[in-house]
């Protein structure tokens, strides 16, 4: 099955989402190739990116997962890196 590679970019802004976020990051954790979290304590939010090496349709799940969660701003980039799983 093809993969691509993608980054999902997510702005944690209520507090209250983090448990929610790290769930579904574990359930996605084998297409995950690193993620990095910086707080903005100046702005109250956190901003995580998280960089995957997944088939098209598992990224899109995610981010669609990700966006319904209240308190989570959700973008994702897609490169045009393809390879094989």
């Amino acid at each position: 099955m093809q993969t691509i590679v993608a980054v999902v970019s997510i702005v944690v802004e209520k507090e209250e989402s983090v448990e929610s976020l790290n769930a579904l990051l574990h359930d996605f954790g084998e297409h995950i190739i690193g993620r990095m979290g910086i707080p903005y304590r100046a702005k109250g939010v956190n901003i995580v990116s998280v960089a995957l090496d997944a088939p098209l349709e598992t990224i899109s799940s995610l981010a669609e997962k990700l966006g319904t969660v209240p308190g989570l701003s959700v973008t994702t980039a897609y490169s045009n890196v393809v390879g094989e799983e």
